[in-house]
């Protein structure tokens, strides 16, 4: 028996194109997008505060004068008896070099000095012949002018032949480095054998007698110091390891320049104390009283971000449990804590930590510490899986 072909309805064909076209949708439709996960922040109130009203800042001891000291002639460099540290005294030989060229320059010009004596005097005892003679009739007026002249000359050249020997004799005498004054070698810069030109730095003495504490101030308060140039007491120093009270110090120089590199500015103060009681390169602290600013706000360090080239800080909406970055102005840093001044408001609930990963208007969390639910922390950020639990 043969079979027949199944012939589908005309009313199973709608059907049928519509299920189609739904499989079609559903496989070329994109997958939902999974939710973004709630962060979770830990947060604090801002409130009132007054910013500190002492400046603190690390210095060290140097000496008043510091000078580097190098040979007035060129050479090369044969001895140098100081070592680094070393006390020195005044007169005191520091280096040598080679004299063998200068003894000769200084032989040459007192050779040439002899030479232009004996032309000198050979030229006055003609003229006084040729002056005898025109006083007899046997020469002419211009005759003897022009013996006087050449007289003259030779004793130009004498005082030439003689300044020239002086002056060579002070090279053979620059051979030799001498101590200005007493003082004590804080850096060496040339070594025996090399060839230095003249004014090469060889040593460098640090001088007996005052001593300066030096210091850098940031840029913003280079104003404020320069009114206290000259005033007795105007800082306070604290010598590293040093028993006792604070030592009063005037403020003696600030720098017209910032530095390139650090952008800062060099203060120099003086202690009033000489060598003997105080050490080179002791570390100090110099505190500077300020007047107290009120009504600032005490921030942690992370709680202040940086977007678009000024500090932000992210702010917390307790009702709809957003954030969004508010801009701030901030002072100098007080320890672990930053000053702010413009900004934000008493009352305020600004994110201390977890802010890396947040974006305007993000929904967060508060964090809660696992080991006491329901209280909030001032350490750690929950991690996501946690705060998404918090949040259910």
């Amino acid at each position: 028996m043969r079979a027949r072909p199944v012939q589908s309805s005309p009313r199973f064909l709608p059907l049928l194109a519509a299920l189609g076209g739904a499989l079609w949708l559903a496989a070329c439709s994109k997958p939902e997008p999974a939710p973004e996960p709630l962060r979770a922040v830990r947060t604090m109130v801002v409130g009132r505060d007054a910013a500190a009203g002492e400046a603190l800042y690390a210095a060290e001891v140097r000496a008043r004068t510091e000078s580097r000291l190098g040979f007035r002639v060129a050479g090369k460099l044969t001895s140098r008896p100081v070592e680094l540290g070393q006390a020195v005294r005044k007169g005191q030989l520091l280096a040598e070099l080679d004299v063998a060229d200068l003894g000769l320059g200084a032989e040459a010009a007192q050779a040439a000095l002899r030479a232009a004596q004996v032309n000198a005097e050979q030229a006055a005892s003609d003229f006084k012949r040729f002056e005898d003679l025109h006083a007899q009739g046997f020469i002419s007026a211009a005759d003897l002018e022009r013996r006087q002249n050449a007289q003259r000359a030779a004793q130009a050249t004498l005082e030439q032949a003689r300044a020239q020997a002086s002056v060579q004799g002070n090279q053979a005498r620059y051979s030799k480095l001498l101590a200005d004054v007493s003082g004590v070698v804080t850096a060496v810069e040339a070594e025996p054998g090399a060839v230095l030109g003249a004014g090469t730095p060889v040593v460098r003495v640090a001088q007996d007698g005052p001593r300066d504490i030096v210091f850098q101030v940031p840029e913003d308060q280079v104003g404020g110091l320069r009114s206290l140039l000259g005033k007795a007491s105007a800082l306070r120093v604290t010598l590293w390891g040093a028993q006792g009270q604070p030592l009063a110090a005037t403020l003696r120089e600030v720098a017209a320049a910032a530095d390139p590199v650090g952008r800062t500015f060099l203060v120099k103060a003086s202690l009033g104390l000489d060598a003997g009681e105080v050490r080179l390169g002791q570390t100090a602290t110099v505190s500077l009283a300020r007047p107290v600013r009120q009504d600032v706000r005490r921030l942690p360090l992370s709680a202040v971000a940086e977007s678009g080239g000024r500090s932000v800080v992210w702010v917390l909406d307790a009702a709809a449990m957003s954030v969004q970055p508010v801009p701030v102005v901030t002072g100098a840093p007080d320890g672990n804590q930053v000053v702010v001044t413009e900004g934000l408001q008493p009352g305020q609930e600004i994110v201390t930590a977890g802010l890396h990963v947040l974006t305007p208007g993000q929904k967060v969390v508060r964090y809660v510490d696992p080991k006491r639910p329901g209280a909030p922390t001032a350490g750690g950020v929950m991690p996501v899986s946690q705060a998404s639990s918090a949040a259910r």
